[in-house]
């Protein structure tokens, strides 16, 4: 190269992914040893990945926590790369559920719920805001074909196999078009990288092996998928029981979001304390009547997006049971149970201000009207010495449960 010349783009490529496989290379020589060619054909797996993921944006907003939220044209999200969906454009607002009332007098939760939004920030019409993925968050997935992807451990509510523990609520044996519920935010503690703890709704169809169907959203933390230890807004759906359909938020085709001022996977703020002030937020999701779709609202008459019906194949005519509740992984890292909390980290026994909550419970029946749950509900924990649950009934929250606890104890080892 002549005095003076810059290096070209392809030699300071080059020159990153070296670099990149050092740095890989050293990690893998601690383990099980470096392998040149893996680790290249990895490198360019994830770059691949990324590029598929983080779509060109018009601009891009600084999160006070670090995240960088891309404002992507509508038409260009992850969802349109299915095969099915190509060339597609989101659809119009459906009708929602009837006895649906956009905002309730102990509602918290808004638009401002989340902490990229906090300043007042948002993306223009027609573009959706989406959590930018980085190499980092790849490369803490325990690979990168199952980045974005709950473990396929997570098929049945009544087990604990793969250390996947509940404390839930449930209703089964109808058909349920929706399900509505308002859920206490918390920062609980999460002991490892490849734990989480979520609070969230599930909506279920077809039985609990390969085939089972599920639409989810609530709250999570997961440090081996965000990598930090703040409640975030997560969705999640599956279509084969965790194998290989479905994932986490928009990291994959499926979901198409609408909105302009929601990111799913961003910290959610502020969130609840001890014998201090409580935050929670409402979702709802429905079957929209007319096309099919399965439609979720965030806070307070946000719609955030659906799931097409095309996704699914139970799902694409109703759902038939409906759970709200907590779930933690426990990896007994340490050789006993995990101190991984769940909700707020205390017994539902210590009621408001104390325990989490899911409160307004209600379901969408086939004439798409909410109504309460019936006496078919029920409460359940696998493990009520690590976690528990408690339900009841009143005037103000209608069906409501505090649910929780702090995992490893003198009673939980």
């Amino acid at each position: 190269m002549a005095a003076g010349a810059s290096p070209s783009s392809a030699s300071l490529a080059l020159l990153v992914a070296l670099l990149l496989l050092a740095g890989w290379a050293s990690a893998a020589n601690q383990t099980q040893g470096f392998r040149p060619g893996d680790e290249l054909r990895r490198y360019r797996r994830v770059q691949a990945l990324l590029r598929r993921l983080n779509k060109p944006a018009l601009r891009t907003i600084q999160s006070p926590d670090g995240d960088l939220i891309d404002c992507v044209a509508a038409h260009l999200q992850p969802a349109f790369d299915h095969p099915r969906l190509r060339g597609q454009r989101p659809l119009d607002p459906p009708v929602r559920p009837k006895g649906h009332h956009r905002r309730r007098p102990n509602d918290t939760a808004g638009a401002g719920a989340q902490l990229w939004a906090a300043s007042g920030e948002s993306c223009p019409e027609g573009y959706v805001p989406i959590r930018r993925t980085t190499e980092a968050d790849v490369l803490r997935a325990s690979s990168v074909r199952r980045f974005g992807r709950a473990p396929a451990a997570r098929v049945r509510r009544d087990s604990v196999a793969g250390g996947h523990e509940h404390a839930v609520g449930y209703v089964a044996g109808d058909v349920y078009y929706g399900a509505k519920a308002s859920i206490n935010v918390w920062p609980p503690k999460v002991s490892t990288a490849s734990e989480f703890s979520l609070s969230q709704i599930w909506v279920i169809a077809g039985s609990f092996g390969n085939d089972l169907n599920t639409i989810e959203a609530g709250w999570q933390v997961s440090p081996q998928l965000y990598g930090d230890n703040s409640p975030r807004f997560f969705t999640y759906w599956t279509t084969d029981a965790y194998q290989t359909t479905g994932c986490y938020n928009l990291l994959c085709s499926g979901f198409i979001q609408t909105n302009s001022r929601i990111a799913m996977g961003a910290a959610i703020s502020p969130t609840s304390a001890y014998n201090a002030g409580q935050f929670d937020i409402s979702l709802l999701v429905w079957k929209d009547p007319n096309h099919g779709n399965w439609w979720l609202e965030f806070g307070s008459g946000e719609l955030v997006g659906y799931w097409p019906s095309l996704l699914f194949s139970h799902l694409a005519s109703h759902a038939s049971m409906v759970q709200f509740g907590g779930e933690v992984v426990n990896t007994r890292a340490s050789g006993s149970h995990t101190a991984t909390q769940m909700g707020s980290g205390h017994f539902a026994g210590e009621g408001f201000g104390r325990a989490s909550y899911f409160r307004n419970l209600e379901v969408v029946d086939w004439d798409n009207s909410l109504v309460p749950l019936a006496a078919g509900f029920h409460v359940t924990a696998d493990h009520p010495n690590c976690y528990d649950i408690q339900g009841g009934v009143n005037a103000v929250w209608g069906n409501y449960f505090y649910y929780g606890g702090p995992g490893r104890n003198v009673r939980c080892t």
